[in-house]
Parts: C-alpha cells; structure tokens; sequence
C-alpha cells in the first residue's frame, strides 16, 4: 500500500515503507471530528469554540493541509523554496480562530517573554505572527529528521510538554497516541513517517499551541529546531553543501557541523539510537525548561 525506501543507515538498506503519516492524518481528523459531533449533540464540554468557530475543527482543518502537504512533497520531492511558504495557506482557518478569539478576549494578542517583558502585536499577530508561528514550527520540525525516531519521538515530546497547561488538551489525546504507535515502530526501522507525517505533526504542534494561548512554552521547547534549522541554512547559504553523515556499518559520523545531527556525531562515531536519544533528551530539557518558566511566571 505505502512505497518502501531504502534505511540509509542500516546495514544492507533495507526497504522500509514510506508515508505512514497519512495514517496519524486520517485518525486524527477522525477523532478532532468526533470530539466536535459528540460536543454538539451530548454538550460534554470536550471542544471549545469562540464565536462559533470550533477549535477542534480548526485544528483538524490545519492537520489535513498539513498532511496534503507533505504527502505532495513526497511524491513531487518539491524544492524548498515552495514546500517553505506553504505553510501560510494552512495559516488561513488558524488566523481565523484567532480573530474571532480577540472578540471574546480568549486569546491574547501579547507574548510575555522571559528578561525581555511583553510584546504587544495588535492586528498584526493575526495577519503575521501567527502565520510566522505556523511556517517556522512546520518547517524546522520537518528538518530535524533522517534518523529513526528523531522526527517522531521529538514532536512527542513536545506536545506532552504543551498538553500539560492547556485547557484544551483533550483535543491531543488521540493524536498524541497514535503518534506515539507510530513513533514505537518508527524507532524500530520498521516504518517511515514521511514528509506527510512530519509536515502535519508539524502544523499540529504550532494550531494546538495557538489554540491553547500557549506561544512561549512552544517558542522555548523547539529552540532546538530552530538551531537545527539555523545551521542548516546558514551551511547551505554559506558553503552551499548540505549536512551528511557516513555509515560504516555500525555507527554514525561526520566531518562537518551543518545539523545539530552533524554536531553531534562531528568525529564521534555514534550508533544511530544513541543520536535520537541525545537530541530527544536535549528537546526535553527545553521543554522541562519551558514547562518551568509557565510555572514561575
């Protein structure tokens, strides 16, 4: 049903099917969907909505395009310069819900970040920032990946930490456990979520941190995204090479800083479980980080 590519990093590339995101997709709009009809007609207080507009709807609408995105981009392989901007499209029902949000006084139009006090953006955070959000939180979390269990475990982690203050974590909870099903056999080799999987995972993360009013816990916990994304770009900008690593059977190693993965295993040979686990335990940091600023402030 899925394509097979081969495991760049396992001895002999063995074909692993690819895209399995389109799965994570489907579940989740199944039960965003579910959550909205089960609320209408039993009234259980599981969605909210602001003038109407429900925020599971919006979040499920988000994910689809995300994953329609992705799943383009693994059939199509399109250039950066596209797959980069697309994101703003799948703004366009987020930026929606935020402005009905400022009516009701649901959602504030300020960000409070630590040491530098709170910015105030007015209008413009609906017409720029909360595009900004959605564009940078997709792409970089679709960078930070290559490895089995680095595209599906960091997300994860993420997510938990933002589930963790928000009112409206209920709308998380098949999502996150889907994902997680497929982050246990993605870590196993035995599956590939794609670019479908990583672009929605992606688009999830940013809607439900938007929806939840919580924009420094998402700034902080994907610091290490966007570093990743930094050296990336600023390597190809730079000396126009992107970052690789050699496999010599059994560990990973690189002679160059380009990645955070590169960084790391930056002649230092590493097994390719010991990477995800040392980038996933650095994302957590950052969430435990973010979580604890929430707490103080």
């Amino acid at each position: 049903m899925f394509p097979k590519v081969p495991d760049q990093h396992k001895v002999g590339r063995p074909l692993i099917p690819n895209g399995l995101g389109v799965l994570f997709v489907l579940t989740t709009t199944v039960y965003l969907f579910s959550i909205y009809f089960s609320n209408k007609v039993f009234n259980l207080g599981l969605d909210t909505s602001v003038n109407g507009v429900s925020a599971a709807l919006t979040l499920a609408v988000c994910i689809l395009f995300g994953g329609f995105m992705g799943l383009l981009d693994d059939f199509m392989d399109l250039k950066w310069r596209y797959k980069a901007f697309m994101p703003l499209i799948a703004a366009l029902p987020l930026m929606y819900y935020v402005f009905e949000g400022l009516q009701t006084g649901v959602i504030r139009t300020s960000i409070a970040l630590p040491f530098l006090g709170t910015l105030h953006f007015g209008a413009y955070y609906v017409f720029l920032i909360v595009p900004l959000i959605v564009m940078i939180v997709t792409n970089t979390v679709n960078q930070l990946g290559g490895l089995n269990g680095l595209e599906t475990v960091c997300p994860a982690v993420v997510i938990l930490g933002l589930m963790a203050f928000s009112p409206s974590g209920i709308l998380m909870v098949g999502p996150l456990i889907f994902w997680l099903i497929l982050s246990y056999f993605n870590v196993r080799g035995k599956i590939f979520v794609g670019n479908a999987g990583s672009f929605a995972i992606g688009i999830t993360i940013a809607s439900f941190a938007v929806i939840s009013d919580l924009k420094v816990n998402l700034l902080i916990s994907i610091l290490p995204f966007i570093f990743n994304s930094s050296i990336i770009l600023l390597a190809i900008f730079f000396t126009h090479k992107r970052a690789k690593v050699t496999f010599d059977g059994e560990k990973l190693c690189s002679d160059g800083r380009k990645s955070l993965v590169t960084i790391i295993t930056y002649h230092r040979p590493l097994t390719e479980r010991q990477i995800v686990i040392i980038i996933s335990s650095i994302v957590a940091l950052f969430t435990l980080l973010a979580a604890l600023i929430q707490v103080l402030s």
